[in-house]
C-alpha cells in the first residue's frame, strides 16, 4: 500500500491511461479525485473505480476542462474541502490536437491544444502549489512523451505542447524545492490508446505515411502496456521517491524501480532535456 492515507487529483481520468492510473492509485491506498470534460463516460469511470475502493478510500469526479481557470478553481477547491490533504497531481489531460502541417491546420485547434495540454497542467498546478507549500510536502507528476524529445511532424502542436511541460516540470522543481516538492515527467511509451486511433483515423495524408504505419502496426501488436506507466505514476507519487524531481522518466526504457538508492546521482542533468554540443558526438570542433 504504497499510498495509504495519500489523496490525488488525476485529470484525464475516465479512459486509458488516466484511468489506469487511477485504478493503481486505489489498489495502492489513495484517495481520489478524477476529472474530465465528457459527464457520460466520467460517471462511468466514477462507478468502476469505485469496485476498486477499500473502506475509508474516497473516490470523486468532477466534469471539468482543465484549460478554463474557473474549472481548475473548482477542482482543486472540492478536493481540498472533501479530501484534506492533497499531497499529489497527476496532469494527464491531453489532446493531440489538428492533424496537418503548420500552414494547413486550423490556428484554433492549434492553440486549443496548448490551452489543454500545456497550460492546464501549468494552472493546475497554479491552484494546487499553495495548499502543497503549507504542508511542506507534494508530488506532481506531469505526463510527457511524444514528441517531446524528437520532432513529430504534422502533429506540431502536441509536440510542442509536450516539450514545453517538461521544461516546466524541471523549472517547476527548483522553485519547489525548498519545499519538498517533487515535480517530474512521465514517458509512459506508445499506447494503444484514443490518440492512436485518431492517428490511424487522419490518415497517411495528414499525419504523413511513416508515421501513419507505424501508428497501424502499434494497432496490430499492440502498445506499452498501460501498467506500466501507472506503476511509474505510482512510484513517482509515493514516499520512495522523495528527493527524486526535475526528471523525465521513461516507464519503458528507463530502471527506474529502485531509482530511489540513486538520488544523489540525480542532482545533476541525469533524465533531462538538454542541448548536444559537437564534442557530444565526438566531433573535434565546436569548442571556443
Amino acid at each position: 500500500m504504497k499510498l495509504e492515507g495519500r489523496c490525488a487529483i488525476i485529470t484525464g481520468a475516465n479512459q486509458g491511461l488516466g484511468l489506469e492510473i487511477a485504478r493503481s492509485f486505489l489498489r495502492e491506498g489513495a484517495s481520489i479525485l478524477i476529472c474530465a470534460r465528457e459527464r457520460a463516460r466520467l460517471e462511468n469511470a466514477r462507478d468502476h473505480l469505485l469496485g476498486f475502493a477499500k473502506e475509508g478510500q474516497q473516490v470523486l469526479a468532477e466534469v471539468a476542462n482543465v484549460a478554463h481557470e474557473q474549472d481548475v478553481e473548482r477542482i482543486v477547491n472540492r478536493a481540498v474541502e472533501e479530501l484534506g490533504n492533497i499531497q499529489i497531481l497527476v496532469n494527464n489531460a491531453g489532446i493531440y490536437g489538428p492533424k496537418g502541417t503548420i500552414d494547413e491546420v486550423d490556428w484554433k485547434d492549434w492553440v486549443r491544444t496548448i490551452e489543454v495540454n500545456l497550460l492546464g497542467s501549468v494552472l493546475m498546478c497554479r491552484y494546487l502549489i499553495p495548499h502543497m507549500k503549507e504542508r511542506g510536502y507534494g508530488k506532481i507528476v506531469q505526463l510527457s512523451g511524444g514528441g517531446a524529445t524528437n520532432p513529430l511532424p504534422r502533429i506540431s502542436a502536441y509536440a510542442t505542447s509536450k516539450a514545453a511541460i517538461i521544461r516546466f516540470a524541471e523549472t517547476l522543481s527548483e522553485e519547489m524545492r525548498e519545499f519538498r516538492i517533487d515535480v517530474n515527467a512521465v514517458a509512459p511509451g506508445a499506447l494503444n490508446t484514443r490518440l492512436l486511433d485518431e492517428v490511424i483515423e487522419a490518415g497517411p495524408g495528414k499525419v504523413g505515411s511513416k508515421f501513419y504505419e507505424r501508428a497501424v502496426k502499434q494497432k496490430q501488436e499492440g502498445g506499452a502496456p498501460l501498467d506500466r506507466g501507472a506503476d511509474l505514476c505510482v512510484f513517482l507519487a509515493s514516499a520512495a521517491s522523495d528527493g527524486i524531481s526535475g526528471k523525465l522518466l521513461s516507464a519503458i526504457w528507463d530502471p527506474w524501480e529502485g531509482l530511489e538508492r540513486h538520488v544523489l546521482d540525480l542532482a545533476g542533468d541525469v533524465y533531462t532535456l538538454r542541448r548536444i554540443v559537437p564534442k557530444d558526438r565526438g566531433f573535434d570542433w565546436g569548442d571556443r
